[in-house]
């Protein structure tokens, strides 16, 4: 059986507040625990009116106060955007409130626009990236219960994220790119593809990382996840309706137009998009898994076996019919309920 974890931006649909999208998204991960889902894991992202992920300690902290089984972690936090510390100490008290559930996804892209991510840096110069191999190394060794000792002129200064810690969270390293890949294997931390945005070089960066791949004290040997966009219905042609809300408000993003609340799909189906968005929307979904739940797991147990792991991250990209209640998303429920009873 491939196993199956879920990633969640926390999307606020248009007939929603931002209390209802949480509320929806934290009774989606319910269902993911239920089904048995391995880890549920939220985004980062920033002034941005249809995602309400803009924290992921804070929502990890309520998604593992709604659970009881699945892992749940950040997929991931931008770590340009924030000392090392202080993600240190986020991740570490939720480790010690919740031992042996908490992950830690890290990227380095911005999940911002320039301006927020300026201030986010508190008007910093550049953008943390030429940091990031060092942050990375400092966070790894800032989740240890050990800590890390910090020298200061001839003294040895200790530091610890939490006191009395008795485990660590679990750190993985996020990407779509070779130099992810290589320093995921180079630090020997597992590593989390995008297949889900990214679409190509899933196969390549996924060998890379094997190929450079150094045994750690936390893992000693590769291990991976790929993401993919998901939306499962009874039947393909329910499926692609659901899932055109996330195909309009990508193809909005991607063509530099301002992000609005996600449409319900009816209003998604009375306003066309330009013809010249058919190619553009053709190429970003081509790695989408859309359709009944017979092809979707056919799809994702090729994906699996192709990429060589036995976890496959899902986003549900699906919308919400009128009449829905604003603060649930049972489109994006019955996703994972009916992809969980294919893949079984």
């Amino acid at each position: 059986m491939t196993a199956i974890s879920v990633l969640d931006l926390v999307p606020v649909r248009s007939d929603q507040t931002t209390a209802d999208a949480l509320a929806a998204s934290l009774a989606l991960a319910r269902v993911a625990d239920e089904i048995g889902a391995r880890r549920y894991w939220v985004a980062e992202h920033h002034n941005m009116p249809g995602v309400a992920a803009t924290n992921p300690p804070v929502l990890m902290a309520l998604v593992a106060a709604a659970t009881s089984r699945v892992r749940v972690g950040s997929g991931g936090v931008m770590l340009p955007n924030h000392s090392p510390l202080v993600v240190a100490e986020q991740v570490a008290l939720l480790e010690a409130a919740y031992p042996g559930r908490i992950d830690v996804g890290i990227g380095r892209a911005p999940g911002a626009d320039p301006v927020t991510g300026h201030l986010l840096r508190r008007g910093a110069t550049g953008d943390g990236v030429d940091t990031f191999d060092a942050d990375v190394a400092a966070l790894a060794g800032l989740v240890r219960p050990e800590g890390v000792d910090v020298r200061v002129g001839s003294s040895t200064y200790p530091l610890r994220a939490t006191p009395r810690a008795v485990s660590a969270p679990q750190l993985w390293l996020l990407g779509s790119s070779s130099y992810s890949a290589q320093l995921a294997g180079r630090r020997g931390l597992p590593y989390v593809f995008a297949h889900h945005f990214a679409g190509r070089g899933t196969d390549e960066a996924v060998a890379l990382y094997r190929e450079t791949f150094v045994p750690s004290e936390a893992l000693p040997e590769p291990r991976t996840i790929a993401v993919a966009n998901v939306a499962v219905a009874a039947t393909s042609d329910e499926a692609h309706r659901l899932a055109l809300p996330h195909v309009r408000s990508m193809w909005r993003l991607r063509a530099g137009t301002t992000p609005e609340p996600q449409e319900l799909v009816e209003d998604a189906e009375a306003t066309p998009l330009p013809p010249e968005a058919d190619a553009g929307l053709a190429a970003m979904t081509s790695a989408w898994v859309v359709g009944d739940p017979a092809s979707a797991a056919a799809e994702l147990r090729e994906l699996a076996q192709r990429v060589g792991t036995d976890e496959i991250m899902v986003q549900p990209v699906v919308g919400a019919t009128r009449g829905t209640p604003p603060d649930a998303s049972p489109a994006r429920e019955q996703t994972l309920r009916l992809l969980a009873d294919a893949l079984a």
